[in-house]
């Protein structure tokens, strides 16, 4: 526990930004959309928050609802997104696509981190929904730039995935492990004692992070308490 666990935020707005930086977030994940579970921001809200907090931040590149990038047109089109993001002065991103079969579209991916040129990059949930986990980070293995997995161990969120999370964290620096597991979906404030102990330092809350869920806006003193309890300084069970 001496190493300061990372607390992402998402964030929707500046608003949202500045309150999670306020409240102690060490990084903010931008997008619009929750109704689709995240998609791509508009390149002036991206602009805007990079001009209210001075924390880094990770841009989601999904163009619509699902783990599908859309065929030929659709990489077109990640790659143009990922240029006007880079452009509005992104430099760090979030994403993950899917094929038939559910293991990694690695057309889209390979596409995506091509036009990132050594960009830093999450691969997100969409492991939670592939077909094999294992082969995902078998996939993706050695590409550049990534350096974390967001995921909740189970498509169902952190209740279910508990186990694999655990398990997954327990194989770090093995080949395909080596990135950081960052634990979002369903994240409770209860988890996060077992998921320290396993080892895993990083943390990402969306509605949890917000006062009236989903319908408010980010809250710097939820906020406040997921960093308290991150830190140790508060334990779970009184903070909920």
């Amino acid at each position: 526990m001496s190493m300061r666990a990372v607390l992402e935020v998402i964030a929707l707005d500046a608003g949202d930004a500045i309150a999670a930086q306020a409240g102690g977030a060490d990084r903010l994940e931008l997008v619009t959309d929750m109704a689709a579970d995240g998609l791509t921001p508009p390149v002036a809200t991206v602009a805007a928050i990079r001009a209210a907090v001075d924390i880094p931040l990770r841009v989601m590149v999904r163009l619509a609802d699902g783990f599908a990038a859309g065929g030929a047109g659709g990489l077109d089109r990640l790659a143009e997104t990922v240029r006007d993001m880079r452009a509005a002065g992104a430099e760090e991103f979030v994403f993950g696509f899917l094929d038939a079969d559910g293991l990694v579209d690695m057309a889209a991916v390979e596409r995506v981190v091509t036009e990132l040129a050594g960009c830093p990059w999450t691969f997100h949930r969409a492991i939670d929904s592939s077909a094999d986990r294992d082969a995902v980070r078998k996939q993706l293995d050695g590409l550049p730039g990534l350096d974390t997995y967001l995921t909740a161990g189970s498509a169902g969120g952190v209740d279910s995935g508990l186990p694999t999370l655990v398990a997954e964290a327990a194989r770090g620096g093995h080949p395909g492990y080596e990135q950081r597991i960052m634990v979002g979906g369903g994240l409770r404030l209860e988890h996060v004692p077992p998921l320290r102990a396993a080892g895993i330092d990083a943390f990402h809350i969306g509605g949890a992070a917000r006062s009236g869920g989903w319908a408010g806006a980010v809250c710097a003193d939820a906020v406040a308490q997921w960093r308290s309890v991150l830190d140790g300084q508060t334990a779970p069970q009184l903070a909920l």
